[in-house]
């Protein structure tokens, strides 16, 4: 179900990450599943009945919101530089 081309990947990578080459930075990862979040999302509002998907879903947003909370302990101005960029909210 993954539609993030390796292209798409480095991109998010170099533009929240600093690097493409940098896939370990907490800004690039969250970067990266907020898109996947946002795709799958797309899906389940065709699919209301894809449960399986709902739950791999809910996964990525428990995810994320983990990293979030990493990220707002460790680096605050990085933190909320980042939901600017990224448009989520808090």
């Amino acid at each position: 179900m993954s539609t993030i081309t390796t292209e798409k990947n480095a991109a998010i990578f170099a533009e929240f990450g600093g690097s493409s080459a940098n896939t370990g930075s907490i800004e690039g990862q969250i970067a990266l599943l907020t898109e996947r979040i946002n795709h799958v999302s797309q899906h389940l509002q065709k699919n209301r009945k894809d449960f399986a998907t709902h739950r791999g879903l809910m996964a990525m947003v428990g995810r994320r919101k983990r990293l979030l909370t990493y990220l707002s302990k460790h680096n605050l101005t990085g933190y909320r530089a980042l939901l600017d960029k990224l448009g989520l909210r808090k």
